[in-house]
């Protein structure tokens, strides 16, 4: 078997981003800045460092800046060329080069199971990444490209694709709020969880393990198959979960324990723990924001 490569990229990005109304009426959540980058520009640089040279963004109505964002801006760039400011004109420069960037739209929100398959005919017939621009992993090395590694590895070992499903170790009741994995860990890689079932917002006492599925996917092109023919969930969705399980019968697939931090920045708490640890990280911002923090009255 030759050995399959990830080249491509799926960012669903069709939801409405009820969380954080009224910023959102008019402004895609995607779009939304976590100090001076957009959400979904994060995601875009991991696939990027991970090796993907095709990003496809799944859109809907109202999201056309997400477009504009990653589009080259020849008024901007001629301005600050004009001002010389040589340091903003390459940062204005360097984000419409990170990828070959395409959309496709998904008509209605009918679930993360469905803005996936409307990407099935720019994926083709090869395995692709899933990142959800809501999970902003803080990684050394990035989520993504750890993924990466695992999923060749699976390769040499069973000789085929697995698909590897994104984990972290969720401690105690939280685990309700996430798919949660019924797994073994492998014993030579314990990063590596064998998946035998998948169990969406366990009650505590019920949950299988503490591995929580988070946003990062890498999956095999025998999803779209499985999505065809799911049968619809709650609200008439299509949910990837479903999805993966259906795909048990036919092939391996992984849990990958990742090493970072992730934040959920779908969630205006997580939101605003991200802005201000992303913040102090800045090499530009940080020394006068952590003084101003120690000062801050509380």
């Amino acid at each position: 078997m030759t050995r399959q490569k990830i080249r491509k990229a799926v960012f669903p990005a069709a939801g409405m981003g009820t969380r954080f109304l009224p910023a959102t009426k008019a402004t895609p959540k995607e779009m939304l800045c976590l100090v001076d980058k957009p959400l979904i520009q994060y995601g875009v640089e991991e696939a990027v460092a991970a090796g993907c040279t095709e990003i496809i963004i799944v859109t809907g109505r109202g999201k056309s800046t997400m477009e504009d964002h990653f589009d080259s801006s020849p008024e901007l760039e001629a301005s600050l060329a004009a001002k010389n400011k040589t340091a903003l004109l390459e940062v204005a420069r360097s984000v419409s080069k990170l990828a070959k960037i395409t959309y496709t739209r998904q008509p209605a929100p009918l679930g993360l199971g469905h803005a996936v398959l409307m990407a099935k005919e720019l994926v083709g017939d090869e395995p692709f990444a899933v990142l959800l621009p809501d999970d902003i992993v803080d990684a050394a090395i990035p989520c993504m490209r750890q993924m990466v590694e695992a999923f060749n590895e699976t390769q040499a070992i069973n000789g085929e694709m697995s698909s590897i499903l994104g984990s972290e170790v969720v401690e105690g009741a939280a685990i309700q709020n996430y798919g949660c994995l019924d797994c073994t860990p492998d014993p030579k890689n314990p990063r590596l969880l064998a998946v035998k079932n998948m169990v969406e917002k366990p009650k505590p006492e019920d949950a299988p393990s503490q591995n929580a599925i988070i946003g990062r996917y890498i999956l095999t092109p025998r999803i779209f198959d499985m999505l065809e023919h799911i049968t619809p969930g709650a609200g008439g969705e299509l949910q990837l979960t479903d999805g993966i399980k259906a795909l048990l019968q036919y092939e391996k697939v992984y849990g990958f324990v990742y090493e970072g931090k992730r934040h959920d920045a779908g969630d205006k708490q997580g939101f605003l723990r991200a802005t201000v640890e992303f913040a102090l990280k800045n090499k530009e911002l940080g020394p006068s924001f952590r003084e101003w923090l120690k000062a801050f009255p509380i």
